[in-house]
């Protein structure tokens, strides 16, 4: 072990295998979101398809991965000051804000405008607006472990009271407090009944923090390949985990809050699951070009762009569609071309994007 780990780092800036496990979570999940709109319109989606996105690649192959890889960023990053963490979870939470209009609101009006669908796209009220999505929740761990770093805790001490919430998390989901209001302000930190969480923070931190943790490791590694060679084990294993939980009553995969409201037994197979994904994108990385690279680099550092544009262009896609043809009936190969053209378009306006910044600041 000890020839493994380096005192030192010895693995600093870019991983390629990080970025590419982040590429894929994003495809992953622009996949998974086409599928939920498309759910909403006439469909003929096929039962495989439905588990192939919306309970396996979709689902543990998305925003575990995401969240993990944000974890060890955070190990990368030149900046880790408690202060500088805890205004970017700010800011994340804001742009969480942004997701929802798209996502929600509107959707919501334009749907009914346009298609008379008032309930496709629901919003309870306006209160959905503070729905806590993925940008969300990344923003509340990024501001807890701006915290921990302010109390000086170290990875394990992080890693210990993650679990802990972790813990509190499996025992207090589903949880109703009585009426709206509520449970919204609770689905922050648990997941409560309402539907106006996604991705509560004691259910996830496990993430984030477990991906410090392994990070705080993986930057004195030695011998990368040596550290992963176990990834196809890994990635049988959580697999096996999750198809088994698709055929057991309230199982993992069974049906989507009990994904997003996951227990820590639920969560420990999915950090297995990212172990695996990372060996795999490091066995794969051995194999890129100088170009692949390089664009992989850039669409990682432009992820936060391409989440919010991919939940404007979604909805809006599959309005216009309908608005223009009523009686079309969305199958498998329309949700694969839809979400591909999505995946194009988001991380193209995102470098647009991205470049006209760097402009302006000019």
């Amino acid at each position: 072990m000890s020839s493994l780990f380096s005192e030192q780092r010895v693995n600093s800036g870019r991983q390629v295998e990080m970025d590419l496990a982040k590429c894929i979570a994003i495809v992953f999940m622009i996949f998974l979101h086409c599928l939920f709109v498309t759910a909403g319109f006439n469909n003929e989606i096929s039962p495989y398809m439905q588990r192939a996105i919306g309970q396996l690649l979709g689902e543990p192959y998305a925003a575990p991965v995401f969240m993990f890889s944000m974890g060890v960023g955070i190990v990368y990053s030149k900046n880790q000051i408690p202060g500088y963490l805890i205004k970017r979870g700010i800011k994340l939470m804001l742009l969480g804000i942004v997701v929802n209009i798209g996502e929600f609101f509107l959707p919501h009006f334009l749907a009914g405008k346009l298609l008379g669908e008032w309930e496709i796209f629901p919003i309870a009220g306006g209160l959905l607006l503070f729905c806590i999505d993925i940008l969300a929740f990344a923003g509340m761990a990024m501001i807890l472990i701006g915290v921990f770093k302010k109390l000086k805790l170290s990875a394990v001490q992080m890693l210990v009271i993650a679990f802990v919430l972790s813990l509190a998390g499996s025992f207090l989901r589903f949880s109703d407090l009585g009426s709206d209001i509520p449970n919204l302000i609770a689905g922050y930190f648990i997941g409560s009944a309402g539907g106006f969480a996604a991705f509560p923070l004691f259910n996830w931190i496990l993430f984030p923090v477990a991906g410090i943790f392994f990070g705080e490791y993986y930057i004195r590694c030695n011998d990368k390949k040596k550290l992963l060679r176990a990834w196809p084990a890994a990635l049988v294993i959580a697999t096996a985990y999750f198809v088994i939980s698709w055929y057991i009553p309230n199982g993992f995969l069974s049906e989507i809050h009990h994904y997003y409201f996951m227990t820590t037994f639920d969560a420990l197979f999915c950090i297995i699951c990212n172990y695996g994904v990372i060996g795999f994108c490091c066995f794969v990385s051995g194999f890129l070009s100088d170009g692949p690279v390089r664009f992989i680099a850039k669409m990682s550092g432009n992820l936060n762009p391409i989440y919010i544009v991919q939940w404007y262009l979604i909805p809006l896609t599959y309005i216009f569609i309908v608005y223009f043809n009523r009686d079309i009936v969305f199958g498998d190969l329309s949700l694969v071309i839809i979400a591909l053209l999505e995946i194009v378009a988001a991380t193209a306006i995102a470098a647009a994007y991205k470049n006209i910044k760097k402009k302006i600041r000019k």
